[in-house]
């Protein structure tokens, strides 16, 4: 079967300028459900469909496919089913491309994880369904203004009678729609020209992810959220337990540039965060290893300053790594390795955790289990240094 996923993001937002591409946590807002889509274990494609050059930009930035959306289906009063079947006869008409299964994800969503949508897809097909949606249980009372038997004004329950309090354990199951992921089957969605047609499944995730950015204030909120969400992914990504932190210097202790100096010398700055996570984590008694190909004597005396081992000049990182485990007796799948660039992939293929400073070459961060949101010489060590004590700490 074929797995599409369409995230319609238009350039005009009346409430948020710009929502769907303001940076949130680091990223673009649209960044965040690109990413998610394209790690369902489903979906094949993922196409923005957008009538703004700037998002446009941004999706394929992110690894999504655009399809321009005409000015009259682009204007406020327009229904994402319009963005829907533009995109899907789109394809259809230039590339013969008609999927089995089409997944509606929007953009001010950002919490939302690749099993959120894998869970609404499997819902759809374990349950023979027309379409999906994502749900979480709602257990609160609703209210409507209305009138008693004398027009007198007076408040009546709407999914309950108020003189009947029931506990949460004796009413009935209700679910809110989370506005997250939809699930239809093309076929029946291009006749009925609505997203619920047929039969529908639920699928239930959890309340923390379910924040749909409508408002300003929404952009703080998701801030915390998704800072708490990162950390969490990260911290099941460490090796239990972390036994050694080993890390390149250059470009990650350092912005990667270098200072020349009339003598010929070379200097390079460094971050004085970075020495103070590097001192909490040494008070731990993990082993640290600076591990380097760079001959500069600038390496040394940053690993002496901050009391930790030093090997550079190193030909042969992932000898020198590996040779270093040997002889402190750990095993390289409970070992962290932190790099930015090409010469540390054989170090990062050989640890149990490799993590990439986030302005890393593009072929460590795709080796990469974790990337950090800080860049090299900017707090990416003590970002690191902090999420293995946060690790250790937690029960």
């Amino acid at each position: 079967m074929k797995y599409l996923a369409i995230i319609p993001a238009r350039g005009g937002s009346k409430g948020i300028p710009r929502k769907n591409i303001r940076p949130l946590a680091g990223k673009p807002l649209l960044a965040y459900n690109i990413e998610a889509a394209r790690s369902s274990r489903y979906i094949q494609r993922v196409v923005v469909s957008t009538d703004d050059p700037e998002i446009a930009q941004v999706a394929r930035q992110y690894g999504a496919e655009v399809v321009w959306r005409p000015a009259e289906i682009s204007g406020d009063t327009a229904t994402s089913e319009s963005a829907l079947i533009h995109t899907l006869e789109t394809l259809q008409q230039q590339e013969s491309y008609i999927p089995d299964v089409l997944v509606f994800m929007q953009c001010t969503s950002p919490l939302t994880l690749a099993e959120d949508i894998d869970g609404t897809i499997t819902a759809l097909l374990e349950q023979q369904a027309d379409t999906a949606l994502a749900v979480i249980p709602f257990h609160y009372f609703l209210w409507k203004p209305g009138q008693d038997a004398q027009d007198r004004p007076d408040s009546i329950g709407i999914n309950h009678h108020k003189s009947v309090r029931p506990l949460r354990q004796e009413r009935e199951s209700q679910y809110l729609e989370t506005g997250a992921v939809y699930v239809m089957r093309v076929p029946g969605f291009l006749e009925a020209r609505h997203r619920f047609f047929g039969r529908t499944a639920m699928y239930s995730m959890p309340g923390e992810r379910r924040l749909e950015i409508d408002d300003p204030v929404d952009f703080q909120v998701a801030e915390v959220l998704v800072a708490a969400q990162r950390q969490h992914q990260h911290m099941s990504k460490l090796p239990d337990p972390v036994q050694a932190l080993v890390m390149d210097f250059d470009g990650v202790f350092t912005d990667n540039r270098v200072i020349v100096l009339e003598d010929g010398r070379e200097a390079v700055t460094c971050s004085r965060s970075d020495g103070w996570g590097i001192a909490q984590l040494r008070k731990t008694g993990l082993p640290m290893l600076i591990l380097s190909t760079e001959t500069n004597p600038v390496v040394q005396a940053r690993a002496d300053k901050l009391k930790i081992p030093c090997l550079h000049g190193m030909g042969d990182k992932a000898l020198a790594l590996q040779s270093w485990l040997e002889e402190k007796q750990i095993d390289p799948a409970n070992v962290v390795f932190l790099g930015n660039d090409q010469n540390d992939l054989s170090c990062m293929a050989l640890v149990g955790c490799a993590v990439a400073v986030a302005d890393a070459h593009p072929t460590a961060l795709a080796q990469a289990d974790i990337i950090l949101s800080r860049v090299g010489g900017d707090g990416a060590v003590r970002e690191l240094c902090e999420l293995i004590l946060n690790a250790k700490s937690t029960p």
